[in-house]
């Protein structure tokens, strides 16, 4: 976990809401951090494999509950990327979602690409777009150039 997921944040952030840094806190985070896009069960098994067969982990609905508490820290975000349960991602580098419909690859984008559309957005409908919570569908340079679109 480099630097700028350390646990400085963490701590600081569970301080002023008067709750604890505890290791399962520091773990899921951990894990968050180093798996990028990740379903709460792709945590909790990466959890469970760094615990060893004899080691504890925090179970799956620990994991669920400190996902919560971490995104109304403001320290990850999750995003619905299609079918499926949401994936979760640090919040320190903004970005959006472009998630290819015919391989299932995930990738991510500047959220500038969309300045000219959230503009419109705001000014037409008064909306502000979340720009951690958006995935765009479509299809990959890979699959298009193989002629494997998703139709």
């Amino acid at each position: 976990m480099g630097s700028e997921h350390g646990t400085a944040p963490l701590a600081e952030r569970l301080r002023a809401q008067g709750l604890r840094l505890t290791p399962q806190r520091q773990q899921v985070l951990a894990a968050v951090a180093a798996l990028d896009h990740a379903t709460p069960e792709a945590i909790g098994a990466r959890l469970r494999e760094q615990a060893g067969p004899g080691g504890a982990a925090p179970d799956t609905s620990t994991v669920y509950r400190t996902l919560e508490l971490l995104e109304r820290l403001g320290l990850v975000w999750h995003t619905h990327l299609g079918k499926g349960a949401p994936v979760y991602h640090s919040s320190e580098h903004p970005h959006l979602h472009v998630v290819c419909a015919s391989c299932g690859e995930i990738s991510s984008a500047d959220p500038g690409l969309l300045d000219a559309a959230a503009e419109r957005l705001a000014a037409d409908l008064g909306f502000t777009v979340d720009v951690g919570h958006v995935a765009l569908s479509g299809t990959c340079r890979r699959c298009r150039e193989a002629g494997t679109e998703n139709t």
